[in-house]
């Protein structure tokens, strides 16, 4: 009995130490270099001694530039993909372009209002203009979280991103400065004026409040900075024609469209659309007994019941401008929305996604 004893409490003592290098080795660190491969975006500068502790290029992609502050939706049930009430701005603006995420912790005793108020300086020096401003509660959403939590309400940087899309190591000195509570929060759009186009920039600032591994940023201020800049999208999808379209409907029975455009969630087809639909509009006019289903379809990001609705509602969009534009007869063309369901592609990249929003005709007859 005594050596048992005696065997538990060494196994003991082995589990301790080992959780606490465990420990020791997970925490974050106060940083002294950039994360490697970062630098600063070319059109705004840092703060003063800061460093970049999470770095993030897209080469194009979508942004909802916030300019207002975050309502709950009016669906009482809508949640987002951590279980929280999906809060929204009251009214944003819709860009695409290459988009810069940065996240730099920057010196010590310098408050989310200073820093804040140092980044607008370089926005009006730049000839650049503040749009929308807030701080705190005023912000909407809850103020206490960065991009993680789950079951109560969302957040402004979870209207960005969550913690499950960060490609950081759990327990990095970037993962604690995106994921811990926070208080002090600050905030600003704002829009950057260049001849090629007008570049979007968001600016959150906030304190750390730490705990558990992010001890040592405790009292910290982190500065998130978004930069959105006018680029042309790439077109490398392979124009489909008519007869394209006529030979895989007869051999498989369906063909994915990529050339019909939405804006970011809406519904009403946009005018670039116009080639891809004439393409459908002459498949059917060369036989005249072929009817189709118009199936639309979208990637995992938003609330399945949503995604379905909204898939649904442009495959009708498709419809009713073929209908009306291209003189289509209406029986020849049924809709539905498979939302995400149907993926051809992975969702875990921007890539994957894109393939996954497309419209799928369907032969019916």
């Amino acid at each position: 009995m005594i050596r048992a004893k005696h065997a538990f409490r060494i196994a003991l003592a082995i589990c301790f130490l080992g959780g606490a290098v465990n420990g020791a080795q997970a925490n974050a660190e106060i940083p002294t270099n950039d994360v490697e491969g970062a630098r600063d975006n070319a059109r705004i500068k840092r703060y003063e001694g800061s460093l970049i502790v999470h770095y993030e290029k897209l080469s194009y992609t979508d942004f909802s530039v916030p300019l207002g502050p975050l309502k709950a939706s009016e669906d009482e049930q809508a949640r987002d993909t951590s279980n929280n009430r999906v809060f929204v701005p009251e009214k944003k603006l819709d860009v695409e372009g290459t988009l810069t995420r940065i996240a730099y912790v920057t010196p010590t005793e310098r408050s989310p209002l200073e820093v804040l108020r140092n980044y607008e300086d370089e926005i009006t020096a730049d000839k650049g203009e503040i749009l929308f401003e807030c701080k705190t509660e005023g912000c909407g959403g809850d103020a206490t979280l960065s991009s993680k939590g789950g079951g109560g309400e969302m957040s402004l940087m979870m209207s960005f991103f969550h913690a499950s899309d960060l490609t950081e190591d759990d327990f990095s000195t970037g993962s604690c400065a995106l994921t811990s509570s926070i208080k002090d929060q600050r905030f600003f759009t704002a829009k950057l004026p260049a001849s090629d186009g007008d570049t979007y920039v968001t600016v959150q600032t906030y304190t750390l409040l730490g705990g558990n591994y992010c001890e040592a940023l405790v009292g910290r201020t982190v500065a998130l900075v978004h930069v959105l800049e006018p680029k042309s999208r790439d077109k490398k999808m392979v124009a489909v024609g008519a007869k394209e379209m006529a030979s895989s409907l007869g051999s498989q029975g369906s063909i994915s469209l990529y050339g019909i455009y939405f804006e970011t969630d809406k519904s009403e087809v946009k005018a670039e659309s116009a080639p891809m639909l004439k393409e459908i509009a002459k498949l059917l006019e060369s036989d005249p007994k072929l009817s189709v289903i118009v199936v639309g379809h979208t990637d995992n990001q938003g609330k399945f019941a949503y995604n379905v609705d909204l898939s649904g509602r442009r495959a009708a969009a498709v419809k009713k401008e073929l209908v009306s534009t291209y003189k289509v007869n209406a029986n020849r063309l049924t809709t539905a929305g498979a939302g995400m369901m149907a993926p051809v592609a992975s969702n875990d990249s921007e890539e994957g996604r894109a393939k996954n929003r497309r419209v799928v005709l369907v032969k019916l007859n």
